[in-house]
């Protein structure tokens, strides 16, 4: 058994799972030790026939056959018993392990971009598969372990000092020491269990970033280098899981010595009282049989005791990492918002300055620009200069001062950010694309695809006759991260997917610097056509993508140095005629190569 802040209510939540499991196990820990008392009856009936006692119950059929029942009326009872507890409480296990993933994965679409910039995928794949058994084995196991440990020892000690008391105490001095060794070595075992959960991360992670960028492993030739340091990481899990283990099996040896040792004496005891009596009374070999049976009874409890500590050591040490996961903030959320019925498409940035909350540097300072409906705004600057920044702060992946932001005239921070994003149509610069189908891609913003909009869409974007080409066309299943797809083709489905949503405000972040010239050129001409009294950002690095855009916006270390058309911006920002120039250069030069 488990209990914590964020498992607690499962207990409510499943209480009568708990509770038929619950007493099917009881049921099944008290008739099971029915079983030692019926064969110590049957063992002392065989003494009595070899002593040819006419009162013994073996010289009556009756007798034979009431005991046969009893037994076989136990077995159908434990059978019974032990499918409904198994049932009812490891299915409740299960129940429960996907209820916390589910609310892990909850919480974690609600966590910022800052959470993903510090914490790596390895780890926390690690929280949603190895923790997560853990914390299932403990609402498993751990329960059944508990359970037995307090009912099922209780059970079997009463009836073991009701047969012989001294014996009894001479068996349970033994397990108390066992349970003092287990304490002391769970504690061990849980530091150890947290060391191997750390090297588990370590290994997940590098192993989950060589499968991402396989591509440039093999492009630098360091298979080699990649695979020594894969063995180096692999060998330090290795090592940590046999340091785990190490201290598990001493656990075991010493428990299954300490046992082994206790039922010799018992035997021996037993059978100075069978031969000499016990309290000047007989004490029968089938009274020493029934001894032997519930002292075998009671070893699992203790067991269960040992074993649990080491259970609920690596449980807790789970639950807190989960716990911990679960703490993390939601830094994104509405506060003091107004409902609105819709967002037209007008962006007003007034005197924004930003800075990431990790950052001791501004990204952007003092920004003043106003979009009006419906406009077509190219935004052009060095790498690094902030212009993805403001798409970020658009889409309120970060919170931002009141009164610097506006959409229609209201502060971003008051509107509901889900209605921004709704209105929002965004193709991201990692084109990141779906294990699923091209056609599930590309509506990704709705539950059910409509096959017409799904082709307008690729037709738009010029990706329609390449996916015609594929075999089974619209529902090829593309590879992880749209492997299967050219970087062109993924970044055309990324803006069908986008456009697909005919969003009040549609942005482009350096969304088709991997097509050509030509099918640029058919993509901005679709955007003219479509996008008439909507507003679109596009985000480039090429001249020719925001050249006929109507609005362009220069930026230089988070700052905007030009505001303007084309023919202005030649006129007025040296940045942009320097810009112009050298690509002008550059296109020079790769004609006269072809």
């Amino acid at each position: 058994m488990l209990f914590g802040k964020n498992v607690n209510k499962y207990y409510v939540k499943y209480f009568l799972f708990f509770l038929f499991g619950l007493l099917a196990l009881l049921a099944v820990n008290w008739f099971q030790l029915e079983i030692p008392r019926i064969c110590g009856e049957i063992l002392d009936g065989i003494g009595d026939i070899a002593k040819e006692d006419p009162d013994s119950l073996f010289y009556h059929p009756e007798g034979i056959k009431k005991l046969m029942l009893e037994l076989a009326m136990i077995a159908g009872i434990m059978f019974i018993g032990r499918f409904m507890w198994r049932f009812c409480i490891f299915g409740v296990a299960a129940r429960i392990e996907a209820d916390v993933r589910s609310d892990m994965f909850s919480h974690s679409l609600r966590l910022s971009n800052a959470y993903y910039k510090h914490h790596k995928t390895g780890a926390l794949m690690a929280l949603f598969t190895n923790d997560l058994q853990v914390i299932r084995q403990a609402f498993g196991s751990g329960t059944v372990m508990a359970i037995d440990a307090i009912f099922l020892g209780s059970f079997a000690l009463y009836r073991m000092f009701s047969t012989n008391w001294i014996l009894s105490c001479f068996s349970i001095i033994p397990m108390v020491l066992i349970a003092v060794i287990s304490v002391i070595v769970g504690r061990i075992l849980k530091e150890k269990f947290r060391i191997r959960q750390e090297a588990y991360e370590t290994l997940s992670d590098f192993t989950q970033e060589n499968f991402s960028g396989l591509a440039v492993v093999k492009a630098f030739v360091k298979e080699i280098h990649e695979i020594r340091h894969f063995d180096k990481i692999n060998e330090d899990n290795r090592q940590k899981n046999i340091d785990f283990v190490k201290y598990a099996t001493l656990l075991n040896v010493l428990l299954t010595a300490v046992i082994s040792s206790i039922f010799a004496l018992l035997f021996a005891g037993g059978a100075y009282f069978v031969i000499n009596g016990f309290m000047g009374k007989s004490f029968t070999v089938g009274q020493m049989w029934e001894f032997i049976g519930y002292f075998d009874a009671v070893v699992w409890p203790f067991m269960a005791v040992a074993q649990l500590i080491n259970m609920r050591a690596q449980a807790n040490a789970s639950l807190k990492r989960v716990d911990e996961f679960l703490a993390e903030a939601v830094d994104i959320i509405d506060k003091d918002v107004e409902e609105i019925n819709e967002i037209k498409g007008e962006i007003e940035f007034r005197d924004l300055n930003f800075q990431y909350p990790d950052g001791s540097n501004a990204v952007l300072s003092n920004i003043n620009l106003r979009i009006p409906k419906g406009s077509m705004v190219g935004i052009i600057g060095k790498t690094g200069c902030g212009k993805t920044t403001i798409v970020d702060l658009l889409l309120r992946t970060y919170n931002i001062e009141e009164g610097q932001l506006f959409l229609d005239g209201k502060d971003i921070m008051h509107i509901p950010f889900r209605k921004v994003r709704e209105n929002i149509g965004y193709v991201p610069q990692d084109n990141f694309l779906f294990s699923d189908t091209i056609a599930n891609n590309i509506s990704f913003a709705y539950a059910a695809p409509d096959e017409d909009s799904v082709i307008s869409a690729a037709k738009f974007a010029d990706v329609h006759n390449n996916i015609e080409e594929f075999q089974d066309k619209y529902n090829t299943i593309l590879g992880e991260r749209g492997v299967t797809l050219s970087g062109g083709q993924k970044q055309r489905v990324s803006i069908a997917r986008a456009v697909i949503k005919d969003p009040a405000i549609l942005i482009f972040d350096d969304s088709v610097s991997a097509v050509d010239t030509k099918t640029e050129e058919t993509i901005l001409s679709n955007l003219r056509k479509i996008r008439e009294g909507k507003t679109t950002l596009m985000i480039a690095h090429r001249i020719s993508t925001v050249e006929s855009l109507d609005i362009i916006v220069v930026m230089e270390d988070g700052k905007l140095i030009g505001v303007g058309s084309h023919e202005e911006l030649l006129n007025s920002c040296p940045m942009y005629q320097e810009m112009v120039h050298l690509q002008s250069l550059e296109r020079a030069i790769q004609g006269g190569e072809e």
